[in-house]
């Protein structure tokens, strides 16, 4: 059974990064070994993939890998990125299973993650790095699409976005212009996957992904990424390419302070 990898466009460009090895795996799935099989056969990742069976009932995910250095793994496209990530970020994923477990061992197993295991989810999941002129980060986080994708677009030429989290590669394989990154600015100086790697497990801490560092980009606006944002009104849908929000309103005893200090 190909368990939906057959659907993976290699020749996608947010793929680039990945298709040396994810396209010959792929195809290994496809020609019947399990996700879990296929991965091991590599070699190359810190930890053995086993089947989700193996997961004990009760037990979290997160510690279990934690504990044993084994990845419990489902037979579909979600656990193959998974891995596929494993594979080219081993140290930023073992740094992040070690802060989930630190997490675990301080709060427990709660009905609702707290913010710092939440944040370390989501960066999991759904995390895009940029290596970007300033300019560029800058016109993200203030969400001025209009200089992101207009005035700035040149620098583009200049930049780099590398998709890590697996949830969002699955959802990719069937694009969709609201498909949205929770994007993380990377050391301007990275130049390879490997060096990106290493920083990335330097770099990462649970308070710091709690304060929320991401900002939120569309990926298929990524100029060369899909063929339609060549025309501006690709940019033109508010219900995708959002506004800002508005600034909270200070309280009363903020504004007051805050008036006192200008003097007035």
């Amino acid at each position: 059974m190909a368990h939906g990898l057959e659907a993976i466009d290699w020749s996608a460009p947010w793929l680039a990064p990945w298709r040396a090895v994810g396209e010959g795996l792929a195809a290994q799935v496809n020609d019947g070994l399990s996700v879990a099989q296929a991965l091991n056969a590599t070699q190359r990742a810190p930890v053995q993939f086993v089947p989700q069976a193996e997961l004990p009932e009760g037990m979290a995910y997160e510690q279990y890998i934690f504990d044993t250095g084994r990845v419990p793994t489902r037979d579909g496209l979600h656990d193959f990125f998974n891995g596929l990530c494993w594979l080219h970020f081993p140290l930023a994923k073992r740094k992040l299973n070690q802060l989930q477990a630190e997490q675990i061992a301080q709060t427990g197993i709660q009905p609702v993650r707290g913010p710092a295991r939440d944040a370390l989810t989501v960066f999991d999941e759904n995390a895009a790095l940029l290596v970007a002129p300033e300019p560029l980060w800058l016109a993200l986080q203030a969400k001025d699409w209009d200089a992101l994708f207009g005035r700035l677009r040149p620098l583009w030429a200049q930049a780099s976005l590398v998709l890590f989290g697996h949830a969002l590669l699955e959802k990719l394989v069937y694009p969709r212009k609201p498909i949205t990154a929770h994007v993380f600015i990377a050391q301007a100086a990275i130049e390879s996957i490997a060096d990106l790697d290493a920083w990335l497990a330097q770099t990462l801490s649970a308070p710091l992904l709690a304060s929320k560092p991401f900002a939120h980009l569309p990926v298929l606006g990524v100029p060369g990424w899909w063929p339609d944002n060549a025309m501006p009104e690709f940019y033109a849908d508010p219900s995708v390419f959002r506004a800002p929000r508005p600034p909270a309103p200070e309280s009363g005893g903020a504004a007051t302070r805050r008036a006192a200090e200008r003097g007035g």
